[in-house]
């Protein structure tokens, strides 16, 4: 249902986007949970194929946007879309994954548990929900610049997630490492997503 209203319209693809992704529908939703992690089947969206694949050594900097106004419907894999949650949309990690995002303005890191896909949008990486807008402190603005990785948390912080709260805080980066970032950005070409 995201998909359409973040205008793919209502062409077959999209409905067939949204067959595949399990995104539409009633209101039985699937219980919060690790188990199982879908891969999901290559599909097309504007013009673009995504092939979601397990990416254990994920590391992209880019741009990430936030949506909230979806609230109530189906997350990609069936749960319960919550904008206060700390969750993320992405094109083709597994369901549910684990990523740090790292805003490179500040060098703020947080955990977000990804169980959406999108975005859509060229040059955006990741789409994270309202809550995680908040805790990373990106808000305010419509996009940032970020660092996207792929990593293995402990339960701990799997299950404060899980249940909508934000994991265990992570150190912010340092300015050395920033600048690193900030210029793998620059020479990505990624900067179209500004």
């Amino acid at each position: 249902m995201r998909a359409i209203r973040r205008g793919i319209g209502t062409s077959g693809a999209a409905f067939a986007l949204l067959g595949t992704l399990s995104a539409c529908g009633g209101g039985n939703f699937r219980p919060v949970s690790d188990m199982p992690v879908r891969i999901g089947k290559p599909y097309t969206v504007r013009g673009t194929t995504y092939v979601p694949a397990d990416q254990p050594g994920y590391d992209l900097v880019g741009y990430a946007s936030w949506y909230g106004s979806e609230s109530g419907n189906r997350t990609a894999n069936g749960e319960r879309f919550r904008p206060g949650w700390i969750t993320a949309a992405h094109t083709s990690l597994p369901l549910p994954a684990y990523v740090e995002v790292t805003a490179l303005d500040t060098g703020r890191t947080i955990l977000v548990r990804i169980n959406d896909r999108g975005p859509f949008s060229r040059g955006r990486i990741i789409d994270l929900s309202r809550g995680a807008a908040e805790e990373l402190g990106i808000r305010g603005q419509g996009h940032a610049a970020v660092r996207v990785r792929a990593v293995d948390p402990s339960e701990k912080d799997r299950k404060k997630l899980r249940k909508g709260k934000p994991a265990e805080g992570r150190p912010r980066v340092g300015a050395d490492e920033l600048a690193v970032l900030r210029a793998r950005l620059a020479a990505s070409g990624n900067d179209a997503g500004r």
